[in-house]
């Protein structure tokens, strides 16, 4: 009927799937405007700071043309 486990080193974690408790926890305390301001203006900020580097970033990716005359440096020239 109930198999034997693994021994476990602590007891606890052993018991810890047949614990069930009755007691509740406590409802969550809701957020005041200044917190909920705070947290909107970091995400925010996150999102801007994505935005602007994908933004900045794109002309960086984008594959540039070969340039009509190779560079070479003055040195090379007399030769």
């Amino acid at each position: 009927m109930f198999r034997r486990r693994e021994p476990v080193p602590f007891a606890f974690v052993a018991e810890a799937d047949r614990f069930r408790s009755n007691v509740t926890p406590p409802p969550r305390e809701r957020l005041s405007r200044t917190q909920l301001a705070a947290r909107s203006l970091v995400g925010l900020t996150v999102v801007a700071g994505l935005a602007g580097a994908l933004l900045f970033g794109m002309p960086a990716l984008q594959p540039s043309k070969a340039p009509a005359k190779s560079q070479q440096s003055e040195a090379s020239e007399g030769r």
